[in-house]
């Protein structure tokens, strides 16, 4: 039987079902049940790109990379209007420049707060539940491997996406003409690069694949950041209540769509998230070799960190409290399909999730508490930033060369 989409999509959804199936407690199975229209539409977005960033790409190989990569650095500069009016570059700035209705800037705002009370844990989170038990989805590791990221190395992989996270979750970051706006337009380009380069290529296998990043695999992308952050947070102690959740959703929700993920992929709540969350899960195809390649290097990251005092000590501790905390995320056939040890117990988690709930249930409730909160939360993941790039700029410019 044909199909009108790639053949990855529900290649195996024995296991897929399994891996997504936690999803059930969280939502109703008659909600969470993609029609078979649904389904066709989610194996169609294997195929859709980014048009608005495409036309970018075809405009850089118009007038030559350098300069066209010169004009996205003048547009990040805050001159996108002086660039020529037939400039790609500049009608993806106009577009984006123009801010989606639905954009409640507040919202924006307590959602960057909730994100920096997080602190560390949202950085694990992030690290040992969105990337590293990502890694199952085989497929979408091909555009890793094949664009060099075993050999560019886990770790500064794990600090440019932090880099971009933190601009982004900077309060008033992500707004136009702030920075994490223009880093998030800058990888919005590098992703069309890479969509051009490697759909060229004789090993990239469409009809299997689908598109390099394409809509499908950028909205798990999202809902990593979004939906699976707001649910790794609870898990690890960390209290968010249901308004809370929903101003994380809208500052991830123009987010996405600033990075060029389709409204129509987009969720404006949590619920609506965790469906679409369990929906892309079935779609993806499951563990190869290149998941163990992928999650080993992961596993290995903190030992290439830079912490100056008590560097064996420290990088040491954070391998094995990361892989207490994947354990905990992943289970035992989890950790199986990323060639990681089953036998570790997720004893982190266990000992320190209580710490972290009585600890912020009881500032929270005091007066200025929840501003504390905040302020210590950001510090924390600033100090975790300047680990992960050590005496080098924080900077995710490397990428453009790629």
């Amino acid at each position: 039987m044909s199909h009108s989409y790639p053949a990855r999509h529900g290649k195996d959804l024995p296991i897929a079902r399994r891996i997504a199936a936690p999803l059930l407690w969280l939502v109703r199975q008659q909600d969470a049940e993609p029609s078979d229209a649904e389904w066709t539409r989610l194996g169609q977005a294997l195929l859709e790109g980014d048009p608005l960033a495409d036309d970018v790409v075809r405009y850089f190989q118009h007038v030559g990379h350098r300069a066209g990569w010169g004009e996205m650095q003048r547009a990040t500069a805050g001159h996108w209007h002086e660039l020529p009016h037939n400039s790609a570059v500049r009608a993806l700035f106009a577009r984006c420049a123009q801010t989606p209705d639905w954009v409640d800037e507040p919202a924006l705002r307590r959602g960057a707060a909730v994100i920096a009370r997080s602190g560390k844990t949202g950085m694990r989170v992030l690290r040992d539940f969105g990337l590293m038990a990502g890694y199952q989805a085989s497929a979408i590791n091909q555009t890793l491997v094949k664009t060099g990221a075993l050999e560019k190395g886990a770790q500064r992989r794990v600090a440019e996406t932090t880099k971009w996270w933190m601009d982004c979750t900077a309060e008033g970051g992500v707004l136009p003409g702030h920075t994490g706006f223009n880093t998030t337009l800058k990888v919005r380009v590098i992703h069309a690069l890479v969509r051009a380069n490697l759909s060229q290529r004789d090993d990239w296998d469409t009809a299997y694949l689908g598109l390099p990043v394409n809509q499908l695999d950028m909205q798990v992308t999202w809902l990593a950041f979004s939906v699976m952050f707001l649910i790794g947070q609870r898990v690890l102690g960390v209290p968010v209540s249901k308004a809370e959740a929903a101003d994380v959703m809208q500052l991830w929700r123009y987010i996405g769509w600033l990075m060029g993920v389709d409204e129509k992929h987009l969720c404006a709540s949590e619920y609506a998230g965790r469906i679409a969350l369990y929906r892309n899960l079935l779609s993806q195809a499951q563990a190869d070799e290149t998941t163990v390649q992928l999650a080993q290097a992961l596993a290995d990251e903190p030992l290439q960190r830079y912490y100056g005092e008590f560097q064996w000590l420290r990088s040491h501790w954070d391998k094995q409290v990361h892989l207490s905390i994947i354990r905990l995320f992943v289970g035992a056939k989890g950790m199986r399909a990323l060639g990681l040890s089953r036998w570790v117990l997720p004893w982190y988690p266990l000992l320190f999730a209580p710490v972290n709930f009585l600890l912020h249930s009881t500032v929270r409730v005091l007066p200025g508490g929840k501003a504390w909160l905040t302020q210590r939360g950001r510090r924390r993941q600033e100090h975790m930033l300047s680990i992960l790039f050590g005496t080098a700029a924080p900077d995710i410019i490397q990428l453009a060369e790629h």
